[in-house]
């Protein structure tokens, strides 16, 4: 496998055309985001450069842009506000520290294979979950879209402060939010083709602040530093260092998420398939080089992705000429950015969280499962107002326990014990025939499909409805695995027909199977001669011994 990610040049001119549009599409969703996570208009600058050169550099998706997204800027303003507020002076290093863990463990996740095991989600989880991004981003824009500084508290603060932020609105501020959000909404799609929305309100609301408002008190972008970043070095706190991890870990994940979900996306739109661990690695490689920089951290963008592969890019190098170009822009055109309105970049993030918010699924959850709109909302109103972490656990817990009795009821089904007297399941004449010759004194305990946990109660049903009889076959022909808690269900019942004088068969058990059971010390109980590969054959033998126990029943004393 190779190191580096496809750049190939026999299609320069659309590669270098994508990448240029697609650093046009960047700078105002990274200067936006730059300022709403906290650490700055060039932070977002910077995050957009790192993470977008190397992943493309080093990813396995030759077409993916790569930069600060909404749902990882969320998650890193909630990680910067925490850190920062509990040690003021080293808070905003340990922010970056978390950024270059949060890259190492998503080239862990890549080295070890992981890719295919992360987004193995439940669908309304992971809606709940973008849609509550979406909801924290929106409200975080509330106060600079009207102009005011943020309240105490993050999220649930602004929320609550939310009625004395519109009493106190500054009118210039709000009308440059809203003539933002007008204008990004209602450009024409013909216009969109030829210029990104974003940045046509960028500069129009930045013109508007310096002409119609130049009298008026308007919060702006101010001074960008030129040239390249002072480096950040790894800073820990001892008693943040476990909080610090979990951040990492919850923001790797996130990063995890977003980048091969849009992956997908570019797979759909290029007919091909993308190196999810390789992935990883490069998203890995270019978040630690963006914490290091002092970058926000980033991962795979739809709406960049989505541009470059439209306007003609097949390969990494139009994500490295994208990268190359912000970067000429931070080094020689930073003071261009300096007049930008703040309340111009909430109205650019306010339309970023509108678009998270998975409409689609929202309007029609309920008609598809209650259940599941029911497990969407509530892990949108976990992640807004408790924690990302908490809502995807508790998201993904009920989700899988869900899905996990609906598949054992399902599977309850072919969980049988049958006598003589059952004439509802599907045997072979032959069958049929040596189980009425048994009359009732042998008993068949059919199972079938994988042996979860959640089968163990249907298992421990059947045996404790076995009733008295002489011989017992269980049926393993059509089990293809065999878990701990259904093995143990069905050691009970073996031991059980042992103690009581039954004489037990095991029928179709794989080698697999067979070693578990003699884990479990079953085998040790059965004879080899009673280990059979054909259910026909053991209701003979057993039938067999209940015409010779019945036979010396009669046999007067």
């Amino acid at each position: 496998m190779s190191i580096t990610n496809q750049i190939r040049f026999n299609n320069l001119r659309g590669d270098i055309f994508g990448g240029v549009t697609a650093a046009i599409v960047s700078l105002p969703l990274a200067l936006a985001f730059g300022v709403a996570s906290g650490i700055g208009p060039i932070g977002g600058l910077y995050g957009a450069i790192c993470v977008g050169f190397f992943a493309a550099l080093f990813g396995g998706t030759p077409t993916l842009i790569s930069e600060p997204t909404g749902p990882m800027t969320v998650v890193m303003t909630a990680i910067v506000a925490s850190l920062t507020a509990s040690n003021p002076e080293q808070g905003l290093a340990m922010s970056f520290t978390v950024v270059m863990l949060a890259g190492l463990f998503q080239i862990i996740f890549g080295v070890f294979r992981l890719g295919k095991y992360v987004t193995l989600m439940p669908y309304s989880v992971i809606s709940g979950f973008m849609s509550g991004i979406g909801v924290i981003l929106i409200i975080l824009q509330i106060a600079p879209f009207l102009g005011q500084p943020a309240p105490k508290g993050g999220v649930l603060g602004t929320f609550l402060a939310i009625p004395q932020l519109v009493a106190n609105v500054n009118p210039p501020e709000a009308i440059l939010g809203v003539l933002t959000v007008a204008i990004i909404f209602l450009m024409p799609k013909q216009v969109k083709k030829l210029v990104p929305p974003q940045l046509v309100a960028l500069i129009i609301g930045t013109i508007v602040s310096m002409t119609v408002f130049q009298n008026a008190e308007i919060r702006r972008i101010g001074e960008i530093p030129v040239g390249f970043p002072p480096l950040q070095f790894p800073t820990f706190s001892a008693d943040q260092l476990t909080l610090m991890l979990v951040d990492a870990v919850m923001l790797a994940m996130l990063g995890c998420i977003d980048t091969l979900l849009t992956a997908v996306v570019a797979d759909s739109l290029t007919r091909t398939e993308h190196k999810s661990d390789k992935e990883l690695i490069g998203q890995g490689i270019g978040n630690i080089i963006s914490g290091i920089c002092g970058g926000l951290p980033g991962a795979g963008a739809t709406m960049g992705t989505v541009v470059n592969i439209q306007t003609g890019a097949t390969s990494a190098l139009s994500g490295i000429t994208r990268a190359l170009v912000l970067l000429v822009v931070v080094l020689g055109a930073a003071q261009l950015t300096e007049p930008i309105p703040m309340a111009v970049l909430a109205g650019i993030a306010l339309k970023v969280g509108i678009d998270i918010l998975d409409w689609s699924f929202l309007k029609r959850s309920h008609k598809v499962s209650v259940k599941g709109s029911a497990i969407m909302y509530g892990v949108m109103f976990l992640t807004v107002f408790v924690d990302l972490i908490v809502a995807v656990g508790v998201g993904v817990f009920i989700a899988n326990i869900l899905t996990i009795e609906r598949l054992s009821n399902l599977q309850a089904a072919g969980v049988k014990l049958i006598s003589d007297t059952d004439d509802d399941v599907l045997l072979g004449e032959e069958d049929k025939q040596l189980l009425d010759r048994g009359r009732g004194r042998v008993l068949l305990f059919c199972l079938s499909g994988p042996m979860i946990f959640g089968l163990s109660k249907a298992i421990a049903r059947e045996h404790n409805a076995m009733k008295d009889a002489d011989a017992l076959v269980m049926d393993l022909t059509e089990v293809p695995m065999l878990g701990v808690t259904a093995s143990l269900a069905i050691e009970n019942a073996i031991r059980d027909a042992c103690d009581k004088g039954l004489q037990v068969y095991i029928v179709g058990a794989s080698a697999k199977i067979q070693q578990r059971l003699q884990k479990l010390g079953l085998l040790d109980l059965i004879s080899p001669d009673r280990i059979l590969g054909d259910r026909t054959t053991a209701l003979q033998q057993a039938v067999a011994v209940a015409d010779s126990k019945f036979a010396l029943s009669e046999v007067p004393v």
